[in-house]
């Protein structure tokens, strides 16, 4: 049985993602409390996967969690999107305007800032994970205290949902990584890769490379930018490519060499296109 950890409690998004990606698979859950914690687990091998948030379509893209992907060397083996639907949850059931304070994750809150920003009079409280507020506020057992969570969660630990999809735009969804703390194709067939690379500051070196990649007919479908620690202005990027025919992917690893803007491609993981199922 593999030992697949998380960041977050059961019932948690991460933990819909994890039943997923491995529907019909025996596993264990390993619970972390932080996006850190999960990226040790897998990098030391106390767990088989690890399933990590990158983006999501209203937040925005976890930064932090591409530098851990980085730091510890992961891997990424697979993707997998999830629909999100925000709902505001509490101990028994009770109005909105009952509620004084609401808990759930940094992630979740932004999500919901419309909804949010309409109960003004609502203490915002930040916490771990969307299930572990809900956890939370279950083991309190007491009236004007809410979550934002999931309909598992609320189900999870026997909380009443008082307002139903609350995420400010209606179609939410959050990508997530399969990471590992090697990479071994476990089959033939992959259409993606994550890159990241590492150029020279010079004028137009980013604008070569992806023109580059652009004349092969791969379609780029992310780029992001993180600042490289010690090195002011100077950036890595990360790049999201899919390709339809492999051997003009293996051509674009092997010719970019070239370019003499580029400093350093770094493979970040190969694997097949999650898609986005409703």
């Amino acid at each position: 049985m593999k030992k697949i950890a998380i960041q977050g409690v059961k019932g948690c998004f991460h933990h819909a993602a994890v039943s997923r990606y491995f529907e019909g698979c025996n596993y264990k859950l390993i619970e972390c409390s932080s996006f850190r914690e999960l990226a040790v687990s897998v990098a030391k091998s106390d767990v088989d996967i690890g399933v990590m948030a990158i983006e999501n379509t209203i937040a925005g893209t976890i930064l932090t969690n591409y530098s851990l992907l980085s730091e510890y060397n992961l891997k990424i083996v697979g993707e997998v999107y999830m629909p999100i639907q925000h709902h505001l949850m509490a101990y028994t059931v009770q109005n909105i305007e009952d509620i004084k304070e609401i808990y759930s994750h940094p992630m979740a809150i932004l999500q919901c800032e419309s909804f949010i920003g309409a109960h003004p009079y609502i203490k915002i409280s930040e916490y771990s994970d969307t299930a572990a507020a809900a956890k939370y506020i279950s083991t309190c057992e007491k009236k004007g205290l809410a979550a934002i969570a999931s309909e598992n969660a609320a189900k999870e630990y026997g909380l009443e949902i008082i307002s139903k999809n609350i995420q400010t735009i209606t179609s939410n969804f959050t990508r997530f990584f399969i990471i590992k703390n090697y990479y071994k194709q476990e089959n033939n067939y992959f259409n993606k890769a994550s890159l990241i690379f590492k150029i020279f500051h010079t004028t137009g070196s980013l604008s070569k490379i992806l023109s580059f990649i652009s004349s092969l007919g791969i379609n780029m479908t992310k780029i992001q930018s993180i600042p490289i620690i010690q090195r002011p202005w100077e950036y890595s990027f990360y790049v999201d490519i899919i390709f339809n025919d492999i051997k003009d992917y293996e051509k674009m690893k092997k010719q970019i060499q070239k370019i003499p803007c580029l400093h350093k491609l770094s493979i970040m993981g190969e694997y097949k296109n999650g898609r986005i199922r409703s």
